[in-house]
């Protein structure tokens, strides 16, 4: 019997042996997976988990339309702003969703929505080939009937990585989840008491006539972006001056979105950056300072790809207004846009002051003095822009302030 049993017990140990390296294998490969990720990792976590390690920040490979967020260098050139307003009860942060995972469980959206398109258009990107493409369609889709030289001397003055993306430049560590809050001005937010909600985001998008002060409390401080085309921006400081827009929001670490709707916003944006008078056109003479402040270089201005701003008509906002005799006239709304900027580039979203199904409960915007009624121009279509964000609200995509 004790010959046999040395046998036994040996073949016990090597067992025991074998499995104890067989569970290390597994706890290492499972420890590997689900580590924190390190500074150069850039969203290791939450983006191969989900797409698999074959998947590159090009997206996933074959056929799958939608990509995980920031495929191109959509994230660059912004450390997070700080602020001196943001709550301590807001520094605990809840875990983040990230909201590409809400569009893939939802076939509608998941078909519309493809992060890999370009959002921001710089220098780099400028080509023959891009200038014969939207020379095909008219601003804000494209560039027909607009001058080469004008557009291209624009570009060339955005010419750094800074100017390709919104967030975090190259090889600096990005936050794993980005908090964003996107401001429209609608009457829904006076005496709604948001303003800690918005300014605890990590970034804030305002536009056109974002007043904030003595608002504060209902929509808060913080400005990380203002998104405007030159038109919207000069008629917010004329109609609302005396509602308190009295100047555009300037600060050290804002960052100006320029939406090209027409030649005017590439002439303006290049004298900005230059820092000189405007040369010509409507706004001829115009000082970019008395806008944007005298720290205005190229690093403080983003411009949207007008083939960004086609996709996104195309596929989330194509009003039947585009066949009408008005079809000319009709683009996004500014706080559209800004919106939909904030849901290719950021990991969650939260809308305040957007146009709701109740909203002739409210007054047009939040600064009014009293009510006025919403005014529906022609040349956007809001009741379809407040059907788009209802339903992606419902989706569970975007954070649709109600009351």
């Amino acid at each position: 019997m004790g010959l046999l049993r040395r046998p036994l017990v040996c073949g016990l140990l090597l067992l025991a042996a074998a499995g104890s390296g067989i569970l290390f294998a597994l706890y290492s490969a499972t420890a590997k997976l689900y580590r924190e990720p390190r500074a150069g990792d850039r969203d290791a976590t939450s983006y191969q988990a989900f797409f698999g390690p074959e998947a590159s920040e090009a997206g996933p490979r074959k056929t799958t339309i939608l990509a995980p967020p920031h495929p191109n260098p959509q994230a660059a050139a912004l450390p997070p702003p700080t602020s001196t307003s943001q709550p301590q009860a807001f520094s605990k942060r809840q875990p983040c969703h990230p909201l590409y995972l809400a569009v893939q469980r939802d076939p509608h959206f998941r078909g519309l929505f493809d992060l890999s398109i370009p959002v921001l258009l710089w220098g780099r990107l400028f080509t023959p080939e891009l200038w014969d493409g939207l020379s095909l369609r008219k601003a804000p889709y494209g560039w027909q009937g607009l001058s080469r030289q004008v557009v291209a001397s624009a570009l060339a003055l955005l010419n750094g990585s800074e100017s390709a993306g919104l967030f975090a430049g190259p090889g600096e560590a990005r936050a794993r989840c980005l908090r964003c809050a996107v401001v429209g001005n609608g009457g829904i937010l006076n005496g709604s008491r948001q303003g800690p909600h918005i300014d605890a985001h990590d970034y804030v998008f305002r536009l056109n006539g974002a007043v904030t002060r003595g608002f504060e409390r209902d929509v808060g401080t913080k400005t990380s972006f203002y998104g405007f085309t030159v038109n919207t921006m000069k008629n917010s400081l004329y109609s609302y001056r005396n509602l308190g827009f009295t100047s555009v929001p300037q600060g050290q670490g804002l960052r100006y979105i320029f939406i090209p709707s027409d030649i005017r916003d590439y002439v303006m944006l290049r004298s900005a950056i230059l820092g000189v008078p405007v040369p010509e056109g409507p706004d001829q003479g115009d000082r970019p300072q008395t806008y944007f402040g005298p720290e205005a270089s190229a690093s403080k201005f983003k411009l949207l790809h007008p083939d960004f701003i086609h996709y996104l008509t195309e596929r989330f906002l194509k009003s039947k207004i585009i066949n009408t005799n008005f079809g000319s006239l009709y683009m996004p709304s500014t706080g559209a846009l800004m919106l939909l900027t904030a849901l290719h580039t950021c990991d969650q979203v939260s809308a305040y002051g957007f146009i709701t199904s109740n909203y002739q409960k409210f007054s047009e915007h939040y600064f009014d003095r009293k009510k006025k009624p919403l005014i529906f121009y022609v040349n956007h279509d809001l009741l379809l822009e407040a059907a788009l964000w209802r339903d992606l609200h419902k989706a569970g995509i975007i954070q649709l302030y109600q009351r």
